[in-house]
């Protein structure tokens, strides 16, 4: 009799402990991202940049892990295999979470290995913050480098303010 008590008694506790288990969620994980519609505005940005300054350019936007969300080749873009370029700035951007053109001063100044990392080590590819996590990022192939920077920074500057980013991204990362 005592061992069949005790064995109702076990299994009452164990369904009243799967229960309170169930019904306890546990907290929501909040991962901020770049949304097709972010990637609408950064990219009409850029474009924007590019018109107004004469330098007809490929853009890419992509998500944190490198996958391309939006692209796009402006008329008279100098640049055959500027998507391509684009979005290899992008990806690279996106993984090693810095600017690329950070990789392509890394090989200029000595780090040679670098180059066996399989990215696109050129300027113009810039992540994307938001609440201080990198998102993604943008990619642009215009002319030159430094006009493939200006236009991803400044579209940039120009997105965190129409979206009241909460975290201003470091100076060194918009120089």
């Amino acid at each position: 009799m005592r061992v069949k008590y005790l064995s109702i008694l076990v299994m009452v506790f164990c369904q009243t402990q799967s229960a309170l288990a169930a019904s306890i969620e546990p907290p929501a994980l909040f991962k901020p991202i770049v949304s097709l519609q972010k990637s609408k505005m950064l990219l009409n940005a850029a474009e924007k940049i590019a018109q107004a300054r004469g330098w007809p350019c490929s853009i890419v936007i992509v998500d944190d892990g490198g996958w391309p969300i939006l692209s796009a080749r402006m008329d008279g873009a100098p640049v055959v295999a500027g998507i391509e370029l684009a979005r290899g700035k992008a990806r690279t951007s996106a993984l090693f979470k810095r600017p690329s053109g950070d990789l392509e001063n890394a090989i200029n100044n000595g780090r040679q290995a670098s180059i066996t990392a399989g990215m696109v080590m050129m300027k113009g590819g810039q992540p994307i913050i938001i609440n201080n996590q990198i998102v993604g990022a943008i990619g642009i192939s215009a002319d030159t480098p430094s006009h493939d920077d200006e236009i991803a920074i400044t579209a940039l500057r120009e997105f965190y303010i129409q979206n009241s980013v909460l975290s201003t991204p470091s100076s060194a990362h918009l120089r």
